[in-house]
């Protein structure tokens, strides 16, 4: 039977929370953190972990209320010139088991704010040796590679001249010159506060899996 994981007073939290980003409000209202979007996001990760398995066995669903698949509210904010000490969204990510990349290898990313809400799928920033690994297989496995992004809108970031060992009238130069392989599916807050967002999740993770399985067995991962 589906259920709300999520409720559209989560929207007015974090619309609060960005007009009001310190310490002394959110202490305040931690229990309303706690109620409106930990709690949850921690059970929809915990009934994600059966549902993504029958898209890939080897996406890890971690449903932990600390260092899983739930990320921190609180900023790192050492090296950062914004110092306001709160993340004003909701933020879950879902890497590939195998991958030593954590965050940067090929995962599925749950972003959730007011109007901003997106599931995201790809390698954000790779490594060096990452990126060569990639672009070389965009390269040697063209019709492949289209195929995994055909009906998607990849973003992020590019170079503007062709990568080293690249010839500017490479066929492939365009997506050659990528730094991010990304693509994302846009939920409004309508749909995160309904019954259907988890198969609205799971459809979105079907859809970009063929994205995410090319850039895992671009690093060497089964999927």
């Amino acid at each position: 039977m589906s259920k709300a994981y999520f409720t559209p007073e989560v929207f007015q939290f974090l619309a609060q929370l960005k007009r009001n980003n310190k310490r002394d409000w959110f202490l305040k209202n931690k229990a309303r953190y706690e109620s409106l979007a930990k709690q949850p996001s921690l059970r929809f990760i915990t009934d994600f972990q059966f549902r993504l398995r029958a898209v890939s066995p080897w996406i890890k669903v971690d449903p932990r209320p600390n260092g899983g698949s739930l990320m921190r509210i609180y900023r790192d904010i050492r090296f950062s010139p914004n110092k306001t000490p709160y993340k004003t969204n909701i933020g879950m990510h879902f890497p590939h088991a195998g991958s030593k990349e954590h965050v940067h290898g090929a995962s599925y990313f749950l972003h959730i704010a007011p109007g901003d809400s997106f599931l995201a799928a790809g390698n954000w920033h790779p490594d060096a040796r990452s990126l060569a690994k990639i672009r070389d297989a965009i390269a040697w496995k063209s019709a492949e590679w289209k195929k995994a992004t055909r009906g998607l809108e990849l973003g992020g970031d590019k170079l503007t001249r062709p990568p080293r060992g690249y010839r500017p009238d490479h066929p492939m130069i365009q997506d050659l010159k990528r730094k991010d392989f990304i693509a994302s599916i846009e939920f409004t807050d309508k749909q995160v506060s309904s019954e259907k967002f988890m198969n609205d999740v799971v459809a979105g993770c079907k859809k970009l899996k063929p994205l995410v399985g090319f850039l895992s067995e671009a690093a060497g991962l089964r999927f």
